[in-house]
C-alpha cells in the first residue's frame, strides 16, 4: 500500500519548478515585507494611537522618571482612589482618607481637597496662580500650557508633577499607615526636591535660566 502511494505521488506534477529557488516573504498586517523588521512586526502587534495633546506635559526632557510615570496614571485617571475601588466591588469606605468630606476621586483628591489646597497654595504663590482654583483635570493642564514663557512652562511641569506624586504618596501614607503628614511641611518637601532637580540639571540651558529665578532663591 505504502509503495503504490509512493509511486502515485511520484507521477504529480509539482506545483513549483524545482529549478527557482524559494522565495520567503514576511506578511505584516495587509502588506508584504521583503526584509523583515521587527518595528514593523511590533506596529502590527501593538497599532500607534494619535498623540494626545498632553504627551509634553508628562513627558519632557530633564523630568523625574517616577514623577512622569505617576502622572501619566494620573492623566488617565487609572489611580486605584477609593471610588474606584468601590466600583470594583471592594467593601469600603468611598470617602477620601485625607479630608473625610468627599469621596476620594482623581480631581477631588489631586486638586481640590483642602489638604491639596493648602500645598497648591504654595506652589502658585510661585508659579503664577490660574484665576481660579481648579475644578477638573482639563483645567490643571490648560493652566500649565498657559505658560507665558519656556521657564515658566519648565517650571510648572515640574512642580505639578511633584505636587501629583507627593499627594499621592501622602495619601498611600495615611491609607496603610495612619499617617498624615502636615501640608506645610509636605511643600517645603516638594520644594526641595524641585531645587535638586534643576539644581542637577544646571548645565541644561532651560534648566540654567531657571537657577536665577527669584521665586527659587
Amino acid at each position: 500500500m505504502e509503495v503504490d502511494l509512493h509511486a502515485f505521488l511520484t507521477t504529480i506534477d509539482l506545483p513549483l519548478p524545482i529549478d527557482v529557488d524559494d522565495k520567503y516573504v514576511w506578511v505584516a498586517g495587509d502588506s508584504n515585507c521583503f526584509d523583515f523588521r521587527s518595528s514593523s512586526t511590533w506596529d502590527v502587534l501593538r497599532p500607534r494611537q494619535d498623540i494626545k495633546n498632553w504627551v509634553d506635559v508628562v513627558w519632557f526632557k530633564g523630568a523625574i522618571p517616577k514623577h512622569s510615570f505617576n502622572m501619566w496614571i494620573a492623566n488617565y485617571d487609572r489611580m486605584p482612589t477609593r471610588s474606584r475601588l468601590v466600583a470594583w466591588g471592594l467593601p469600603i469606605s468611598a470617602a477620601c482618607p485625607l479630608c473625610s468630606n468627599f469621596d476620594e476621586t482623581r480631581d477631588h483628591l489631586l486638586l481640590s481637597c483642602a489638604y491639596s489646597l493648602a500645598i497648591w497654595r504654595e506652589v502658585f504663590s510661585r508659579c503664577q496662580p490660574p484665576v481660579g482654583a481648579f475644578t477638573n483635570w482639563s483645567e490643571l493642564l490648560s493652566w500649565i500650557r498657559a505658560a507665558t514663557s519656556r521657564r515658566l512652562s519648565l517650571l510648572r511641569k515640574i512642580a505639578t508633577q511633584a505636587v501629583v506624586y507627593h499627594i499621592w504618596k501622602q495619601r498611600n501614607n495615611m491609607v496603610h499607615n495612619q499617617q498624615l503628614i502636615p501640608p506645610a511641611t509636605v511643600f517645603n518637601n516638594i520644594d526641595k526636591e524641585i531645587r535638586n532637580i534643576i539644581s542637577a540639571r544646571r548645565r541644561r540651558k532651560l534648566f540654567d535660566s531657571l537657577m536665577g529665578d527669584p521665586e527659587l532663591s
